[in-house]
C-alpha cells in the first residue's frame, strides 16, 4: 500500500513560480513511475508531467504540451519524495494537483489516470492574473 501526500500549492500571481512536492511511503517508491495530475473546476482531470521509476534520483520524463518548459518534474529516492516545479505559471495552470503512483509501468508514458493506482488528496493552485 502506497500513501500519496501532496504539499506546496498556494497562491500566485501570473508569471510566479511554485513547487509542489508529493511524499511517499512505502518501502519500492524508487520502483514507482510517479505522475503529477490536475483538475479544474467544471473540467475534466488532466495529465500533467510523469517521471519513470529509477534506482537513483532520476529517470526519465515527459510532459503535457501545456507546460512543457515550464514545468519540471524530478524525484528524490532517498526522500520518497517526487516535486513539480511550476515556473511562468498562467492563470490557466489554476487546478487542484494531484500526485499519482504508477506501480506497474506497463507503458510509457502513462498519460491516462487510469493507468496509476495510487493517488494523493490534492493540493490547490491557484494563479491570478
Amino acid at each position: 500500500q502506497v500513501q500519496l501526500v501532496e504539499s506546496g500549492g498556494g497562491l500566485v500571481q501570473a508569471g510566479g513560480s511554485l513547487r509542489l512536492s508529493c511524499a511517499a511511503s512505502g518501502r519500492a517508491f524508487s520502483r514507482y513511475t510517479m505522475g503529477w495530475f490536475r483538475q479544474a473546476p467544471g473540467k475534466e482531470r488532466e495529465f500533467v508531467a510523469v517521471i519513470n521509476w529509477s534506482d537513483w534520483s532520476g529517470g526519465n520524463t515527459y510532459y503535457a504540451d501545456s507546460v512543457k518548459g515550464r514545468f519540471t518534474i524530478s524525484r528524490d529516492n532517498a526522500e520518497k519524495a517526487v516535486y513539480l516545479q511550476m515556473n511562468s505559471l498562467k492563470p490557466e495552470d489554476t487546478a487542484v494537483y494531484y500526485c499519482a503512483a504508477d506501480a506497474y509501468g506497463s507503458s510509457w508514458p502513462p498519460t491516462e489516470g487510469h493507468e496509476y493506482e495510487y493517488w494523493g488528496q490534492g493540493t490547490q493552485v491557484t494563479v491570478s492574473s
